[in-house]
């Protein structure tokens, strides 16, 4: 594993994994994570994974940095380059999405910008699986990558002042459901009806750095039944297309 770190602050420590934004990236950062909150326990107070970093916070009134980067060197020396073969399934979040201009005022101009029907633009979204590159932005905001090239697209340039939560939305080469009620400029085309972000649980942010995503097209009344909300649109219910998708939820798989 290849990296180098720089001092970012006074009781921080970047490490550097690459200098792009790339998915191959996603994973051996997470691993190095886990390895060194296992290997440094109380030494190292927090790590945050990025697109090509992870940031450490130690504790500079306890710790020497010579003694704590001896140690973060051991520990990522260690990692190989190749990840262990593991259960993909197992580590895939499905997260369920009613795909559906109603929800998502974008999705129609996206579909008719790429040249495909709006059924199309919701089976290339949702048959790639994405990976958690970063969390930021707002609490349990996680960026996913990456989009197919077709459906690549800018942000828009005059923000919305209101996103509901749960509303997902494309910008570049990235994906993203808004956890929480927020200004924003993606271009949004659907929503999911789960929490996103929840201050409550033990785990608030329901999505973390270094996870598979699956998007899962909904109906409207699967959405409705697991909680979903029609009546906080700021945009207002636009009649939209009446698009039948997925099958019964008694009928599909996998996890929310």
């Amino acid at each position: 594993m290849h990296w180098r770190y720089d001092i970012s602050g006074i009781d921080t420590v970047t490490l550097h994994f690459g200098q792009r934004i790339d998915a191959a990236l996603v994973t051996p950062i997470h691993r190095a994570a886990i390895a060194l909150k296992a290997s440094l326990g109380a030494r190292l107070l927090d790590a945050v994974p990025s697109y090509t970093t992870l940031l450490l916070r130690y504790d500079v009134l306890q710790d020497d940095l010579a003694s704590l980067m001896g140690q973060v060197s051991e520990v990522l020396n260690q990692l190989p380059d190749v990840a262990e073969d593991v259960d993909a399934e197992s580590e895939i979040i499905e997260v369920p999405v009613f795909y559906h201009p109603s929800v998502g005022p974008d999705l129609k101009r996206l579909a008719q910008r790429a040249g495909f029907s709006v059924e199309e633009v919701i089976r290339r979204h949702s048959e790639r699986l994405y990976q958690v590159f970063a969390i930021g932005f707002a609490p349990g905001f996680a960026y996913l990558g990456e989009v197919a090239e077709e459906l690549s697209v800018p942000r828009l340039a005059n923000p919305r002042a209101k996103v509901p939560a749960g509303t997902l939305g494309i910008a570049d080469t990235q994906t993203a459901l808004y956890p929480i009620v927020s200004p924003g400029g993606w271009n949004l085309i659907g929503r999911t009806p789960l929490a996103l972000f929840d201050q409550s649980r033990a785990q608030p942010s329901l999505l973390e750095a270094g996870q598979t995503v699956r998007f899962r097209p909904i109906a409207q009344d699967e959405y409705l039944k697991l909680g979903g909300r029609l009546d906080d649109l700021p945009w207002g219910m636009e009649p939209g297309l009446e698009i039948q998708q997925g099958a019964p939820a008694e009928k599909q798989g996998g996890k929310l």
